[in-house]
């Protein structure tokens, strides 16, 4: 690394058009940085990048041999998850927010930034990071440029979108682009915000180093900025992974599914099948493990891309028996962020399954007292094609056709183990309505239940019933949009145990939603929706109680009913946008419980 080129600063213009350059000119004039640099996401411009955090401590290099051009950042331990108390919409009119927003008004939020960056880049140098979100030849994808005094986020942005030249092309021919500022500021916890103002098309962030509040591309454009130019435009952008499905017969249909962060999202896009369906030839194929935009094609379906490049994965719970793929991937050219570290210079985290830490998250030696070795919301940032399961189709320009879309939480009791909603709008409702345990991607309590409907609950850039409404609007003539089905991995027993196994056992499920896709599968019919009828999910070489089969395949309609009530409450929260076939739809199914 001592004899990579030093990173050049570039003050002049690289670019043609106008806007761009006005703009870097003056967000330069506001921050005042002592060097603007403008990157062009070479291999060059990225070793040099690497080897300055190397010198100052930024990075810290892995063991060589056992994961080569492997890296360890600590972040400060105020600054480990996103900030959803801190994080606003700032429309003109407080309703297009919506109450599952923060709301502040655009000339309040900017006053309030502006103030923060007043000259917070002295002293540092301001990198102009242009990027694509999605192949870069393709219609669905859209750009941006993020202006960041981190160079960690710029080794991140690098992994996580198209960044560079290819990008900057691309802005300079069309001429619009999301604008992101960042800066990190002092990391002070009460200096923190992370601005969003979808009308305007821009972010702005403050005060933290963390993904999802300085790696502008990710939450803040791909979903918040996204899912408002969504609407204008006629296309979904959804918190989603994309995972293709190849039968023994060699057709492939692809699944879009909605969860929560940490509740098994990573571990499905790169599902290993069981060896019996190994054997069979079933495969699988990944395309994305975070972010979904879909969009209706000429033939009537909904096509997606995955809007990055990389997955910015959580790391505990990632192990040889979860996701062999995931761990296979991180084995080299990796940036590790607060996982702990082996005596022999290894990233380690809880349920990795081999070796031991020395060293915790903050760089202290391990020592239990102090709670987990790796910080739970630790991750992993790494290209997306290093993935054993990696799909050549991800870059595909056109998208891949979706055949189902999943909803899922972590739900402990009353959600069966999968069901298929009876219609688009009945699907809708099904995502809207779902809800999960928290977990420690976000900060607060952990294990709290809350409404996350389809995922979106801290992503979603304007009114919930709004956002309800774009989705019920796809249901047109000609229309061929994918079957709903949701699913629940986390139904526990009395014993407090999972009753199901999960990981690559999740295939059966699988093997039955496409089942039902092609008209197949039995399946009987419930209030709630289709459960597999007995004898239709491939349960071989399981061992499932009597009670297990009983919780995941059936349904208690005096518990369901009190649920339709707590549902039919939190519509009310939405008001007058709250769209009137949803609650049709809730009130005829609270009906038929009873």
């Amino acid at each position: 690394m001592n004899a990579v080129t030093p990173l050049q600063p570039n003050f002049d213009t690289p670019t043609r058009l106008e806007a761009l350059n006005d703009w870097v000119a003056r967000t330069a004039a506001l921050t005042r940085p002592d060097r603007i640099h403008w990157c062009d996401g070479s291999d060059a411009e990225n070793a040099a990048l690497l080897a300055r955090m190397q010198a100052d401590g930024t990075l810290l290099p892995l063991d060589g041999e056992a994961y080569p051009n492997c890296w360890l950042h600590r972040s400060d331990p105020s600054d480990v998850a996103r900030v959803e108390h801190l994080t606003f919409v700032c429309t003109r009119e407080r309703d297009d927010a919506g109450p599952n927003n923060h709301w502040m008004a655009p000339g309040d939020a900017h006053a309030k930034m502006d103030a923060l960056f007043d000259g917070c880049m002295r002293g540092r140098t301001m990198y102009v990071v242009p990027y694509c979100m999605g192949p870069i030849d393709s219609p669905l994808a859209r750009c941006g440029v993020e202006i960041t005094d981190s160079p960690y986020v710029v080794a991140n942005m690098r992994i996580m979108t198209r960044m560079g030249a290819a990008a900057l092309a691309r802005i300079e021919r069309e001429g619009t682009f999301v604008r992101g500022l960042h800066s990190t500021g002092e990391l002070d916890p009460d200096r923190r915000f992370i601005m969003h103002f979808p009308e305007e098309l821009s972010i702005q962030s403050y005060g933290s180093g963390y993904g999802g509040n300085a790696l502008l591309g990710k939450k803040c454009h791909a979903l918040r900025i996204a899912s408002w130019q969504a609407r204008q435009e006629g296309w979904l952008a959804e918190h989603m992974l994309i995972v293709g499905i190849e039968s023994p017969q060699g057709e492939t249909h692809y699944i879009a599914a909605a969860f929560p962060s940490a509740c098994g999202k990573t571990n499905l896009a790169m599902l290993i099948p069981p060896q019996g369906y190994r054997e069979a030839g079933w495969k699988v194929w990944t395309v994305g493990d975070d972010i979904c935009w879909m969009r209706p094609g000429a033939d009537g379906r909904l096509y997606a891309i995955n809007p990055e490049a990389g997955f910015f994965g959580v790391a505990p719970g990632t192990s040889a028996q979860s996701n062999p793929n995931a761990l296979a991937s991180i084995r080299h050219d990796t940036i590790f962020t607060n996982v702990a570290v082996t005596a022999d210079n290894r990233p380690w985290w809880e349920g990795l399954g081999e070796g031991e830490p020395a060293t915790d998250w903050q760089g202290r030696p391990y020592d239990p007292a102090n709670g987990p070795a790796a910080h739970p919301n630790s991750r992993f940032t790494v290209s997306a094609k290093q993935c054993p399961s990696y799909s050549p189709e991800a870059e595909n320009p056109a998208g891949v056709p979706i055949s189902a879309i999943v909803f899922g939480g972590r739900r402990a009791s009353l959600v069966p183990l999968v069901f298929e909603a009876r219609d688009w709008t009945h699907g809708v409702l099904v995502g809207a309505v779902m809800g999960s345990e928290t977990t420690a991607a976000a900060t607060g309590a952990v294990g709290v239940m809350r409404p996350d409907p389809m995922a979106m609950k801290p992503f979603c850039g304007y009114h919930y019933g709004d956002y309800f409404a774009h989705w019920l609007s796809f249901d047109q003539p000609g229309a061929k949009l994918p079957k709903v089905f949701h699913v629940n991995w986390f139904r526990k027993g009395d014993d407090g145990k999972f009753l199901w196994p999960g990981y690559g056992e999740n295939m059966r499920v699988l093997e039955w939603i496409l089942a039902r896709v092609q008209g197949t599968a039995a399946a009987t019919q419930t209030e709630i929706g289709a459960l597999p009828s007995a004898g239709a999910l491939n349960l071989d070489g399981l061992s499932l109680s009597a009670e297990a089969k009983q919780a995941l395949f059936a349904i208690d309609r005096t518990q369901w009913a009190e649920e339709f009530g707590r549902i039919g409450e939190y519509l009310q929260t939405l008001g007058d946008r709250l769209p009137e076939k949803l609650e049709q739809t809730r009130a005829e199914i609270a009906r038929s419980l009873g």
